[in-house]
Order: C-alpha cells, then sequence, then structure tokens
C-alpha cells in the first residue's frame, strides 16, 4: 500500500498540485499526525484563523476504506472559537473517497474573489462559481450539488457550509454527506472567510493489495468482532441516546446550564423513548456495518395545516445540549431544534450550551428584555429558544448576533462568566461526571468528550477508588493512544475493537513496517507537537488550572461530587509531567 500523496489548492489564485511525500507518511502514519505536521509546515500561529494564509487540512490514514469503522477524515485548522488548535472529526463517505481519488491529505490555503466550491475527481480539481447558491442552508446546498455534480456509478462526498459560516460564526461547522459534521471548532466559519461553500470529491482509483490473504484474515477478524460481539452494539442499538438515562441516575446529565446532574424528565428524552415513539432509520457511515446513525421523524406544522415531515439525526451530545440543558422534555422539540440548527450549520453541542447560558443570564437579570427585544428566555420554553435560534440567524440586533458567537464571548460582553460553561472559549461534551471529565475540557487537544475516557474514569472510580496521581497517569496514556487512534483514522466508537495487537497486524497486512514501540513513540510525541502548537498560539496551562474552570463546577454535585480546585491543579501537574508537555 502506497501513502502520501497531498493535494495543494491556493484558492487566491484557483490553482492546485499534487506532490507526494511517502516520507511523511512512514514517519507520522498518517491522519491526525500527519495533519498536525502540516500545520506546523503552513500555519501561522500568530495569525487569524480568517486570515487567508491560515490553512484548512483534511487527512486520512492507512485504514480509511481499507478496514471496517475506519470512517473518519481528520480536519486540521486554526480555531475561531479557542484562539488555538482546532480539530475536528467527520464520517460520512469522505475518508472512503479520498482513499478512491489515492489523496492522503488535502491542505487549503488562499481566499477566492468569489464565493466557489470545489470539485475533486481523483488528480482533477475544477473551480466552481457558487454565486448563485450562495446564502442556502446546508441541506439545499447538497441537494444543489447533487443535482450538478452527480453521475451515475459516482460516488460523491460533498462537505458544505450554511449561513453561519458564511457569517463567519466562530462556532459554525461543516456538514458532510447526510447528516455528519466537523462539528467542533468553528471549520465552518474558516471555509466562509476563504469564500469556500462546499467541496466536492469523488474517486476511481483502487488500492494495491501485495499480501491479500493476510489483509482477509485481519478485515474478517475485525468485522466478525464489529457485527457479532457486545463491544459495539450499544451503537446499532439504542445509540449514544442510551446514555441519557445512566447519566441521570448518577448525577452526570448536565441540566439546565449545568447547576445539576439529573434531569426529573430525562425518560421523557431518553434513547428508550426516542426509539419507541420517533425513530424511523438506522443507517452508517461508508464503509461501516454498524448503523450508528439514528434519524428521526420530525412532524412540525410550519403554517396551519402545513406540515414539515423531516428526517432528523439525534445522538446523546444533542439531547443533551439541547434537551436536558435547556430544560426541554419534548422530543419533538429537541428535533425541531436541531433541524433549524443543522440548516444554519452550527455546531449544536456549543449553541445549545450558549443558549443555557442566556437563559441563566435572563433569570438573573443579567441579560434584559432589552437586549432581547422583548423576547423572554428561560428554561423549559421551547418557543422561545426555537425563536432565539431564528433571531439569531437574521443577526436582529447585538445581542442575538453575540449568541453565535459562544458563551465565553457572550459571558465576557454581559456579565455571568461564573456560569458560562466554556473551557478554553469551548463549550464542553455532556458530562458532569466529575474532575478527570474536566481535565479531558481543559487539556484535551480535540475539545472533545473523546480526547480521552476521563468521563468513563469519574464513573470507575466510584467502585475503584485510586490516587489522584495514577488517575491522571491513565488518562494521558489513554489520550496518547488515541493519537494512534486518530492517525488509522478510525471512529473512536470502535475504539475496543482496534487493540494493540490487530492494529499491527492490520499495518503489517498493508505491508507498512510498524510495530508496537514505534507506536507508541509517535503517540506520545503526536500529543505534544500538538501541546506545542497550543502554546504558541497563547495557550497557557497554568492560567487555565487558576482560571479556566468555570466557577458553577465547584459548587455542583457531579458523578463524584463537588470538584476542588486544588485537585484540579494537582491534576494539571501531573498531567503536565506524564505527557512531557
Amino acid at each position: 500500500m502506497n501513502q502520501g500523496n497531498i493535494l495543494y489548492i491556493d484558492l487566491n489564485k484557483h490553482s492546485y498540485k499534487i506532490e507526494n511525500e511517502t516520507s511523511l507518511f512512514d514517519e507520522f502514519l498518517g491522519g491526525t499526525a500527519v495533519a498536525t505536521e502540516l500545520l506546523f509546515r503552513y500555519g501561522k500561529p500568530e495569525c487569524s484563523p480568517y486570515d487567508a494564509g491560515s490553512p484548512i487540512i483534511f487527512a486520512i490514514g492507512p485504514f480509511n476504506g481499507m478496514y471496517p469503522v475506519a470512517t473518519k477524515t481528520v480536519s486540521i485548522f486554526k480555531s475561531p472559537l479557542s484562539g488555538d488548535l482546532g480539530e475536528s472529526h467527520a464520517g460520512g463517505r469522505m475518508s472512503m473517497v479520498m482513499r478512491e481519488a489515492n489523496i492522503d491529505a488535502v491542505v487549503i490555503t488562499g481566499k477566492s474573489p468569489e464565493p466557489v466550491y470545489i470539485v475533486i475527481k481523483d488528480d482533477a480539481v475544477e473551480f466552481s462559481p457558487a454565486k448563485t447558491f450562495w446564502g442556502q442552508s446546508c441541506a439545499a446546498t447538497e441537494r444543489i450539488l447533487k443535482q450538478a455534480e452527480g453521475e451515475r456509478g459516482r460516488k460523491l462526498s460533498i462537505l458544505r457550509i450554511g449561513n453561519a459560516g458564511e457569517r463567519l460564526s466562530p462556532m459554525a461547522c461543516v456538514t458532510v454527506d447526510g447528516s455528519r459534521h466537523f462539528g467542533r471548532m468553528g471549520l465552518g466559519g474558516v471555509m466562509g472567510s476563504k469564500n469556500l461553500k462546499a467541496i466536492v470529491i469523488s474517486g476511481t482509483k483502487g488500492v494495491q493489495i501485495d499480501d491479500a490473504k493476510a489483509y482477509n484474515e485481519v478485515y474478517n477478524e475485525l468485522y466478525d468482532r464489529i457485527v457479532n460481539s457486545k463491544e459495539m452494539k450499544k451503537y446499532h442499538d439504542l445509540g449514544t441516546a442510551s446514555n441519557i438515562l445512566p447519566l441521570s441516575n448518577i448525577r452526570g446529565l448536565p441540566t439546565r446550564n449545568f447547576s445539576q446532574g439529573s434531569f426529573e424528565s430525562s425518560r421523557a428524552i431518553s434513547g428508550e423513548e426516542f426509539a419507541r415513539t420517533h425513530l424511523v432509520q438506522h443507517t452508517a457511515c461508508g464503509h461501516c456495518p454498524c448503523g450508528c446513525i439514528h434519524l428521526a421523524l420530525l412532524r412540525d406544522e410550519f403554517k396551519p395545516y402545513h406540515y414539515i415531515n423531516a428526517k432528523v439525526s439525534y445522538d446523546y451530545e444533542l439531547i443533551y445540549s439541547l434537551g436536558s440543558t435547556l430544560s426541554l422534555s419534548d422530543p419533538q422539540d429537541i428535533l425541531r431544534l436541531i433541524y433549524f440548527i443543522e440548516k444554519q450549520g452550527w455546531d449544536a453541542i456549543s449553541i445549545g450550551v450558549t443558549l443555557g447560558w442566556a437563559a441563566d443570564a435572563y433569570i438573573r437579570g443579567i441579560i434584559t428584555d432589552k437586549d432581547t427585544n422583548g423576547l423572554a428566555i428561560s428554561f423549559g420554553d421551547a418557543s422561545a429558544f426555537y425563536e432565539t435560534l431564528q433571531r439569531c440567524a437574521k443577526g436582529e440586533n447585538e445581542f442575538f448576533s453575540s449568541l453565535e458567537k459562544g458563551s465565553a464571548y457572550c459571558s465576557k460582553k454581559y456579565g455571568g462568566e461564573e456560569f458560562a460553561i466554556q473551557y478554553g472559549g469551548v463549550e464542553p461534551g455532556g458530562y458532569l461526571t466529575g474532575e478527570n471529565f474536566i481535565i479531558t475540557s481543559l487539556l484535551g487537544v480535540r475539545h472533545s468528550h473523546l480526547d480521552d475516557f476521563g468521563y468513563s474514569l469519574d464513573q470507575k472510580i466510584l467502585s475503584h477508588t485510586q490516587p489522584i496521581e495514577d488517575q491522571v497517569k491513565a488518562q494521558v496514556k489513554d489520550a496518547q493512544w488515541r493519537m494512534i487512534l486518530n492517525s488509522l483514522v478510525i471512529c473512536l466508537f470502535g475504539r475496543g475493537v482496534y487493540e494493540e495487537g490487530i492494529i499491527v497486524k492490520g499495518l503489517n497486512a498493508l505491508g507498512l513496517d510498524w510495530n508496537i514501540e514505534k507506536l507508541e513513540k509517535l503517540a506520545a510525541r503526536t500529543l505534544q507537537r500538538k501541546h506545542e502548537w497550543k502554546k504558541l498560539c497563547g495557550f497557557d496551562i497554568n492560567l487555565l488550572a487558576e482560571e479556566g474552570v468555570p466557577e458553577r463546577m465547584y459548587c455542583v454535585h457531579s458523578v463524584t461530587g463537588v470538584s476542588d480546585k486544588e485537585n484540579i491543579k494537582e491534576r494539571v501537574r501531573h498531567y503536565r509531567k506524564f505527557a512531557e508537555i
């Protein structure tokens, strides 16, 4: 298997070139490790994320398109939300078609003079005008491009931004194919700043396998574990929405802007309830037999006797951020918010948590009717939250325009920083489990609950207590190993299947010379390199330990009790020691 083709796209000149850099992939494997090195090469830490020279980097790894559940593509960029490292992962068909196009990474720089979309067909790139559909939603853009670029028998992956990205919202996402996303950290705003509305990718090339027998043995072993073992059954059945009830029962479900960890209406918005009354379809990313994508039916009356019937993707993070966080207990209300957010192209986690801050601020009188033009924003009022999103989309006034810039920006401007739930400018995933997850949120390099197993570790120590130092050591080791999983690039739902032994066998079957020791060295180095980039952007670990945790987190009861500031500072010291950062 040959790796190393990098597609360089210059939007200033509407030009491109492909260069083979096999040695880069030989040393850094692929995915997130390669993308990080490309960021050091082409990124400028001192520049604004919206500077024309700030690159957007996409990368896949050696397992993409080759083994089941290796379905993700990594994107790395400078984040407009945090001001430092931006990293996001998306499923769909993108990694599969990049493999078929024989492209291992894409580096996009510059800014187009006019709105464009890019069409990548194997080793050719076309620049097409997007002015006629600039202003269209994510859903409408996909329909337009399918009609314009679709050909019989040709598999496409379509990336696009919505109106939020065009407005340069720092929480704008990029939608991929049907309902997958580069969701976190504001990649949509970066694309918007480059006048890049969409990217269409397809490929017709194959991959040469020299040892078909060894490859088939590894493939069949992985496929059998994914389909027939218990490790991934949860994701196919109820999906991650199955977390709602268990977390609420142990005070780990963020509710009413993280003021408590249990939601009295958790059963009404549980994965079980969604499946029983709203689920209409399971689907999957390209080259995945799991089928973890859950689609529910939204039936919404937009005029008397006129209804929208739409399939809307849901999961735990969306139910948390737009359900329990806002104290909403009707699945149809949650789906209605998701549907609007999808069209606009916001990150649902960030916009949901920001709405939670807004409701809290309104209740306390920090935000007044003068700010909201008379709209009362209250927990439990779905209509008010929907109206808030509509006014944000219109940019009705300064307050509503501010909301799509995130809770850190809003609380600094209006007040209420003590209950603005953000870490380094980024709203967290939905886990009120304890201090280990706070460390995940503070120090995780992609600002995702999947940076490490902090939320699981919090739950584990309920029955198996460990010294703080041992907890942090395990957390760092897990964070490092995920650098390998994200360089392959697998969906982390499959992390229990992709163990060290099978990974080495899989790489060797593809003709790639890797062993455990070499992988572990790359894992530690990649995590260090990411923190090095963050530091160049002004990321200050010591300052975050002192001031980076919202004060509310030091008074709310979580799964493991009330968090302690001195413990957090101790954990940060241990993290720096074990990660050598």
